[in-house]
């Protein structure tokens, strides 16, 4: 009863979402306040009857109702607890339900919380969102019910992909989906203004918190999935350059672009047009990942095995979607004002700069993930583009976009200084050419590209902290005056601040990590041992072990130092009864900032003294990789606590006495 409870609330849910349209829609072209309130009334009562269905089919897939066709496929009654749950959105249509929940969610958010927009604007936006939330709705209800009955139970479910039952990849689909969906808002809005020609200042200062909000959460999402990748694949790294990744990248560098746009849209009125390019963009990636992932045309741990009708309908729905925005994007671009001028030097160039090669590098991506699906498609061949592509093509992007970084908010709106420029950073300087050399002369192998990449992230760290010194005139104001500067300072300072370290330090450890990691590989049997760098590597024993749904041969390994014990590890092999599957259970040994890490791989040979295949790697200052985006994306969650982003509006003037 409960399932077809859920079942009548996503197709209650489709009905509200039309609704939504119909009466927002309305609501502008009679600019009726009472039919305005009506559409963000269904707005979230569409988004009630999401979360209902939601609720039902996590349910179904918690008391394991095999009758659920969705349930049978994906679920397991001698699973674990917190992976019944996590198969909610472990299938195809459990993550378009998931999706449904997201789109209807915002969409409610911006019914409830927009308030500050304008009537019109406000109610354009509902109405896209609406749409938005009827075509995703409709293909989930038609083409992908995940609530949908199976005439004969079957006993016994057919199980999760092992791959998937993890803790991190548990929480890493509502955290990457509230990023992907989050840039719906944005899209919304930019049809809106589009459609009422008001693309200025304030409209930028709406845009920016959704903006901000989704930015952060992919942020976290994307560090999520890289990590389940690094200690749950058993590969060693943690970005393959894999189309699903890149599928999950491409929006968050369109949304870091739409962010520092917007900025110099709210500031100076430039680049309005480009802002609101921007914003089409973004969700249209978002879109785009929809489809690569759930069309059946990419092969990945990642992707959802579908037939190729309901990957049809999912291009249909993009191309339709993105096309309509672009087509109102292109009738209305020569109306658009083009703002204020500004010179090579200034903060206004910075910002462009950083915006060219952001998108450069987008093209990138978008060319290495698409070509060899057309290529396939066209000629029959398939090719694959791997890292050796992507390290020609988007690595000097970068390195460009990371150098010029840090000059950006030192200099001055409309005209800039450069000598002043230099002033302010010639200390981030030092101490990025002092890491670079100290890097050469200390570190073995000597690596100049290695030791480059280790300025390059002194200079972002320090840059980030040049530009805190300079907001509070740090040794050149008494220091209770710096402090009282540096606690006054606004949220939003503090945020890009975060963010910029965060990218230094991320970039610190993928250098360090890639250019100065060691592998080591070797069959060994019951007491022998690796050398893996400067540790020791000793193979103690294998014994079988039964989990709640696997079995599984788990070793022990003692790893030593100048013969100290460091640490001992446990990785397993499993193989998941259900499925017939294999996977691998990594061993992390935590140094520092650095890892060895360690894999247990298959037996070799038997009789009386069997050997495993153990795989050994030193990772140094792989933590960093990590720890960097987290706080990126802890600084986009500070500048959005940030009043005047928050709410789009300045800080109201108090009131004289």
């Amino acid at each position: 009863m409960i399932v077809e409870i859920g079942a009548f609330s996503l197709i209650l849910a489709l009905a509200l979402s039309v609704a939504q349209v119909g009466l927002s829609a309305a609501a502008r072209m009679r600019r009726s306040v009472a039919l305005a309130g009506a559409g963000e009334g269904a707005a979230l009562a569409a988004f009630a009857g999401v979360a209902l269905a939601f609720a039902a089919l996590m349910h179904a897939f918690v008391v394991s109702d095999f009758s659920v066709s969705n349930v049978a496929a994906n679920s397991h009654s001698a699973k674990p607890l917190l992976y019944r749950v996590a198969g909610t959105w472990g299938s195809h249509e459990g993550s378009m339900l998931l999706w449904c929940l997201a789109l209807t969610g915002f969409g409610a958010a911006v019914a409830g919380l927009g308030r500050d927009l304008p009537r019109g604007l406000r109610a354009l936006t509902v109405a896209t969102q609406g749409l938005l939330g009827t075509v995703f709705l409709a293909y989930t209800v038609f083409a992908s019910n995940p609530l949908a009955r199976l005439a004969e139970a079957p006993a016994e479910g057919r199980s999760l992909n092992p791959l998937l039952q993890d803790p991190a990849l548990a929480v890493h689909p509502p955290f990457l989906y509230a990023g992907y969906v989050g840039l719906s808002v944005v899209f919304s809005l930019a049809v809106a203004a589009l459609i009422e020609g008001r693309v200025d200042a304030a409209w930028s200062r709406w845009v920016r918190p959704w903006a901000l909000a989704a930015w952060s959460m992919l942020t976290v999402g994307i560090t999520l999935g890289s990590f389940w990748a690094y200690y749950e694949l058993g590969w060693g790294g943690w970005w393959f350059w894999d189309p699903v990744e890149n599928a999950s990248f491409m929006p968050w560098l369109i949304a870091t672009a739409l962010l520092h746009s917007a900025v110099v849209t709210e500031k100076r009125g430039a680049l309005s047009g480009w802002t609101v390019f921007l914003a089409l963009a973004a969700f249209t990636f978002s879109m785009l990942g929809a489809f690569l992932v759930r069309s059946g045309v990419l092969t990945s741990v990642h992707a959802f095995a579908v037939d190729p009708t309901r990957g049809v309908l999912l291009l249909i729905i993009l191309g339709v979607t993105a096309g309509l925005g672009f087509a109102l994007f292109a009738w209305r671009a020569p109306t658009l004002s083009q703002g204020g001028m500004f010179a090579p030097i200034s903060r206004e160039s910075a910002l462009v700069m950083n915006n060219i090669l952001l998108a450069a590098a987008t093209a990138t991506v978008l060319l290495g993930t698409l070509y060899p699906l057309i290529r396939e498609a066209m000629t029959g061949e398939a090719i694959s583009v791997g890292p050796p592509y992507f390290n020609l093509t988007f690595t000097p992007l970068m390195t460009a976009l990371l150098v010029l970084l840090p000059a950006g908010p030192l200099l001055a709106w409309k005209r800039g200084d450069a000598r002043g420029l230099v002033q302010r950073l010639w200390a981030a300087l030092l101490i990025a050419g002092a890491a670079g050399l100290l890097t050469i002369a200390v570190v073995s192998p000597k690596k100049a590209l290695g030791a480059a990449g280790i300025a390059l992230g002194g200079w972002l760290i320090a840059g980030a902290l040049a530009e805190l010194a300079e907001r509070t005139r740090a040794f050149r104001v008494p220091p209770g005056e710096s402090w009282r500067r540096l606690t006054g300072l606004p949220r939003g300072a503090w945020g890009m601040t975060f963010a910029h370290l965060g990218l230094g330090v991320f970039a610190l450890g993928a250098v360090f990590e890639t250019a100065w990691k060691i592998e080591a590989a070797e069959a060994l049997p019951i007491g022998g041992a690796i050398d893996v760098g400067a540790y020791h590597v000793r193979l103690d024993d294998v014994r079988g072990v039964e989990g709640p749904n696997y079995d599984a041969d788990r070793g022990t390994i003692t790893v030593t130092r100048k013969g100290r014990p460091v640490c001992r590890v446990e990785p397993e092999r499993r193989l998941y009864i259900a499925g017939g599957q294999t996977t691998s259970e990594v061993g992390l040994c935590y140094q520092g900032l650095s890892h060895v890490y360690v894999v247990l791989g298959e037996q070799r040979g038997g009789g009386v003294q069997p050997t495993f295949l153990v795989r050994a790697y030193w990772n140094p200052w792989a933590s960093l990789i990590f720890a960097g985006p987290v706080l990126m994306g802890l600084g986009g969650l500070i500048s959005l606590s940030d009043r005047r982003l928050r709410l789009g509006v300045g800080r109201r003037r108090e009131q004289p006495a």
